[in-house]
């Protein structure tokens, strides 16, 4: 049996996208990254927490 390496969704072998902003530099799938992180740090804030119950007295 042979085993078969599939492709990626996406052309790996081309140049990254990079932005320039002054002195930082960054690429574009790390910016992306970054961004993501902060939305779900920010959902996590944000969101109640799933294990509290309402008014129940102990």
């Amino acid at each position: 049996m042979t085993s078969r390496v599939t492709a990626a969704p996406i052309d790996l072998d081309g140049p990254g996208h990079y932005l320039s902003w002054s002195f930082i530099q960054i690429s574009a799938a790390n910016l992306l990254m970054i961004v993501l992180i902060l939305l779900v740090f920010v959902a996590a804030l944000l969101l109640p927490f799933p294990g509290r119950g309402g008014d129940e007295d102990d």
